[in-house]
């Protein structure tokens, strides 16, 4: 890049992965330590929606179980093989296949119980004061107005 401009196209893995493996406050967010993300629509300055290029190392898992209030979701499996899994059931990905989760939808997240990288293209709209519920844990996150997730327990406290 020159003079601060943003390219036009990139290769996407020129994007650094995140420092952060996670924004989940401990004890979460060591469970996020298969992850690692490139945030593609943050690159780019994308204000509506976000693109992330996420890799799960094997035994990993692409976020807590979870559901928002507001954002709408898609995945799109690039490599490897991936479990979804909801409260329905697992549900078997492999590359080329892709999820959608709806807004107040089924809770859901991504395993990978293979013995190779899962690499997932993870799509979202940016819904100002969404809710995310995460059903197997005392966590609730809400999208301040900063655009950056609080999380609480469930009865409120920080963390």
């Amino acid at each position: 890049m020159t003079n601060n401009k943003i390219p036009a196209a990139i290769t996407a893995l020129e994007v650094l992965p995140r420092p952060k493996q996670s924004n989940y406050p401990e004890p979460f967010a060591s469970r996020m330590a298969g992850r690692s993300k490139r945030a593609l629509g943050d690159f780019f300055g994308l204000k509506n929606f976000g693109v992330n290029l996420t890799t799960i190392k094997p035994g990993g898992q692409s976020a807590l179980m979870h559901s928002h209030s507001k954002q709408d979701e898609m995945i799109f499996v690039l490599v490897g093989e991936a479990v979804l899994s909801t409260p329905s059931g697992e549900t078997m990905l492999s590359a080329g296949m892709c999820a959608g989760f709806p807004a107040q939808g089924e809770d859901h997240h991504i395993l990978n119980r293979s013995g190779q990288d899962v690499v997932i293209l993870e799509i979202g709209d940016r819904s100002q004061n969404d809710m995310v519920t995460y059903p197997n844990d005392d966590i609730q996150a809400v999208m301040g107005a900063d655009r950056k997730w609080l999380f609480t327990r469930k009865d409120g406290t920080p963390y």
